[in-house]
């Protein structure tokens, strides 16, 4: 009897053992854990600039250029955004963009983050934790939708908007993402895209595009005086995008390294000369430069540098600043006026010409040496370095982005359409958002 109960304590204590051995991979990092504390240091805080980005950056830069009857409900998309892609993101998203090697699509293997332990990493970053390569991702998807929502703001039902980001994040941006990032066919390909060129401004540019043709132009557009409200408010919005966005290029290095330095040198570079290049053209051509054209300019070119922040030179940068602050005031000016499209942010001139142009000039610029890695000892340079093979590359994955963003997009907005009505009705939009959509209005 004492030999059996020996037997039996000695089997609890042994399975006791089991139990406590395995806790230290979520109480703590193990010995073979790869998880660097400098780069998980730089990355926590890119994560947080990256997430200020949307609130209050752009919930503030959309606001301050809408009436002021709708400056509510446009804050209200910019918060929305935050809660259902965050939900959206940790449930699905991350795992369908990020988990697996599929051409297409991810797995489900992180769904609902299953499986994540405290020193589990990324294959995409292996010197941070992945629920912080997660997170940090997570804010890209968030304020990728939110920029959508310029397209269409002063008219837009929330229900409906609400229905449209919760779409349009699962099955236009998650596939992107994964085609680009995750390992999937463009990536393959060889496409270079440091920050999110395609991924992001091109997606985010087509979608409002798509959107403002589908819903339809504001009342009183061409013909009403529609000022923005209060641009002190846009300009206060610009200053968190511009210093957010080195945690949005800086940190898709994915580590606290040179390359993160040269990224936010060329991010600082291009924005000062986007701004400064448009503001001149708008003096010339109007006669005066205003303070809504400078902070366009501003974001064109912190949009455009984006794919390629981290492949090229500080002068590159200029160039390519240059180049964004003529097209970006071109597209929002010219071509806006020719093609007759209610774009109400000017989303489609900024983010998708600015998006489409710093793919492509990525392709012209990439620097072999500033993408060289363990799999890639001569990296992937670009035209100038010999390879005009990368610019048809990168066009290849311009034209794979449109098409699909621009079917899908139009395709969900007219699913959702059948489901409930797009816009308000012309009396709500003449009343204003804040008050119809939401029961509150600035005073």
């Amino acid at each position: 009897m004492k030999s059996e109960t020996g037997r039996l304590l000695s089997g609890i204590a042994a399975a006791a053992m089991l139990f406590v051995s395995a806790l230290p991979a979520f109480a703590q990092e193990t010995v073979a854990s790869r998880i660097d504390a400098g780069d998980t240091a730089w990355m926590i805080s890119a994560t947080g600039l990256v997430l200020m980005m949307t609130l209050p950056g752009l919930a503030l830069f959309y606001c301050g250029m809408v009436r002021k009857k709708n400056v509510l409900a446009t804050m209200a998309q910019s918060l929305a955004c935050a809660m259902l892609c965050t939900l959206l993101w940790f449930a699905i998203g991350y795992s369908l963009s990020f988990v697996g090697d599929g051409a297409w699509l991810g797995t489900l293997e992180r769904l609902f983050l299953r499986g994540t332990s405290m020193d589990a990493t990324s294959p995409f970053a292996p010197t941070i934790p992945e629920v912080l390569f997660m997170f940090y991702q997570m804010t890209f998807a968030i304020i990728t939708v939110a920029l959508v929502a310029g397209s269409v703001a002063d008219r837009m039902r929330f229900s409906a908007f609400l229905w449209f980001a919760g779409g349009w994040l699962i099955f236009v941006y998650v596939p992107i993402a994964h085609w680009v990032w995750g390992g999937g066919f463009l990536a393959k390909a060889g496409v270079l895209d440091f920050a999110g060129g395609t991924v992001v401004h091109l997606n985010a540019g087509i979608a409002g595009l798509v959107a403002a043709y589908v819903v339809g132009k504001r009342h009183g557009y061409g013909t009403e005086n529609l000022a923005p409200y209060d641009l002190s408010l846009a300009v206060i919005g610009t200053g968190l995008l511009w210093v957010g966005w080195l945690g949005f290029n800086g940190g898709s290095a994915l580590g606290a390294n040179a390359r993160a330095a040269f990224a936010m040198t060329a991010t600082q570079l291009a924005a000062a000369t986007a701004a400064t290049t448009w503001k001149f053209l708008e003096w010339s051509t109007r006669g005066k430069p205003s303070v809504l054209g400078m902070i366009s300019g501003a974001v064109a070119g912190l949009g455009t540098i984006t794919p390629a922040s981290g492949f090229v030179l500080p002068w590159h940068a200029v160039v390519i600043g240059l180049v964004a602050g003529a097209v970006c005031f071109w597209a929002c000016t010219w071509l806006k006026l020719r093609c007759g499209y209610d774009d109400s942010l000017d989303v489609f001139g900024v983010h998708g010409f600015g998006g489409a142009t710093g793919t492509l000039l990525t392709g012209v610029f990439a620097v072999g040496a500033l993408s060289a890695g363990p799999d890639s000892p001569a990296g992937m340079p670009g035209l100038i370095e010999g390879n005009a093979r990368q610019v048809l590359i990168q066009l290849y994955a311009i034209v794979v982005t449109i098409v699909w963003c621009g079917v899908l997009t139009f395709v969900l907005l007219k699913i959702i359409e059948f489901l409930v009505p797009l816009r308000v009705s012309q009396q709500n939009e003449i009343e204003g958002l804040d008050l119809t959509q939401h029961g509150e209005a600035l005073q």
